[in-house]
């Protein structure tokens, strides 16, 4: 498996990068043959592993925690903050209050002193940024953090941060992550070409689309969502918008079959295959679904390939504005 610079900090990830939110209570909640999956994911080249304190409750850290036992210094692990972790009016957001706490239970979730990427997993237009930077910032000179990065901030949220680091002298969020598919492209407008610009790394999620890409989905089969993360009524077929939905994704599925991939190969790869992104997080539950995922790390995309793929993005957007 080849590998790629994070941004600018020299760090070097893998394009794909574990996503961890379907081990614990939302997805596979046996701890041994989740712990398995990651260590076949280490074991097939993926050194980059992200999770967040939310999943599960923090099942998903400590699930991480266990399968990097003796081999945490060979992983760039990233967890995120942000959501809410109890009901109390403190227990979320990116307060200087809440991220000291929140830093120390993923610390110890994890069973690690240091963590190599602390995302903020959502922005807060009622939060100074710079309230979370400054307290970011202690953490990265406390040793506890090695670098900082955002997740689903838009193109001006991006600059907004970046300015503040630049103007008050914190960290810098060196990684953006935003959801991106064959069928969620908004980013390539406004958030891609900023993150390059800033020279951060772009660890993009949900590359099939929260499972509308996986195959599963087509027009003579729609089986029942098993995760907690993907409630059934997201998968109503009976809606206007999934129906045209299924109809891209059968489409879809036809240009992959002409290529000789699956539709999950050829849908991974595209979003690697895209120059402003650093890495694409996958999100197995089981060993199959992995192991269907890790051959897209080697594909590339023909221009052919690509057209087409684009032709059917443009008439869903076409639809999209009737």
């Amino acid at each position: 498996m080849d590998y790629r610079l994070l941004g600018r900090t020299g760090v070097e990830v893998s394009p794909l990068c574990l996503g961890t939110m379907m081990f614990g209570a939302w997805g596979n909640q046996d701890v041994d043959d989740s712990i398995r999956v990651i260590h076949h994911a280490l074991d097939a080249g993926i050194n980059f592993v992200d999770t967040a304190d939310v999943y599960s409750g923090g099942g998903s850290e400590e699930i991480v925690g266990k399968a990097l036992a003796g081999r945490r210094d060979d992983v760039v692990l990233a967890t995120k903050f942000f959501m809410p972790m109890g009901k109390g009016p403190n227990q979320s957001g990116g307060s200087r209050k809440w991220i000291m706490q929140a830093v120390e239970g993923s610390l110890r979730r994890l069973g690690t002193d240091y963590l190599d990427l602390y995302q903020v997993h959502r922005p807060s237009a009622a939060m100074d940024v710079e309230e979370t930077l400054g307290a970011l910032t202690d953490l990265v000179r406390q040793g506890k953090v090695r670098y900082i990065g955002s997740s689903s901030y838009s193109g001006s949220q991006i600059v907004e941060a970046q300015v503040a680091a630049r103007d008050r002298n914190l960290a810098r969020f060196v990684t953006e992550q935003p959801p991106y598919s064959l069928l969620v492209r908004g980013i390539e407008q406004d958030v891609l070409p900023t993150a390059r610009r800033y020279g951060m790394g772009t660890l993009t999620y949900s590359p099939l689309a929260g499972g509308w890409l996986s195959g599963k989905w087509r027009k003579d089969a729609a089986p029942v969502p098993t995760s907690a993360a993907r409630p059934s009524a997201r998968f109503d077929m009976t809606s206007v918008a999934n129906q045209q939905k299924l109809e891209v994704v059968d489409a879809l599925a036809r240009v992959a079959d002409e290529a000789g991939l699956t539709l999950i190969q050829m849908a991974i790869a595209f979003v690697i295959n895209h120059p402003g992104v650093t890495s694409a997080i996958i999100g197995p539950r089981t060993m199959e679904q992995l192991i269907s995922q890790l051959p897209a790390a080697d594909v590339i995309l023909s221009t052919e390939v690509l057209d087409a793929i684009d032709a059917l993005a443009v008439g869903r957007m076409l639809r999209g504005r009737r």
